[in-house]
């Protein structure tokens, strides 16, 4: 059975996550306040951030920036700013 959240990113109900997809406060947040659709965007967003920043996972200064990224992602109604020599995919 799914469950429906108001999607503060879609600002929008729309189906929830099955399951908290981060660990603590915030992976609680997440799965409470956004929808599994939005999820999906984070996805996206993150492998881009990984990707231009050259961000090695295992570094605890770059997970730091990743869920900071995360956060305003989610939460915050200013757009992430990516690498200038970002070139989104036509």
């Amino acid at each position: 059975m799914s469950r429906t959240v108001f999607c503060q990113k879609l600002k929008k109900e729309a189906e929830g996550l099955a399951r908290p997809m981060y660990p603590g406060e915030l992976g609680e947040k997440i799965f409470e306040n956004i929808s599994g659709e939005a999820w999906q965007l984070w996805l996206k967003q993150q492998t881009i951030l990984i990707n231009e920043y050259r961000i090695n996972p295992l570094d605890p200064n770059a997970r730091k920036f990743i869920e900071e990224q995360m956060v305003q992602f989610f939460f915050s109604d200013s757009d992430i700013e990516l690498p200038e020599q970002f070139v989104p995919q036509k």
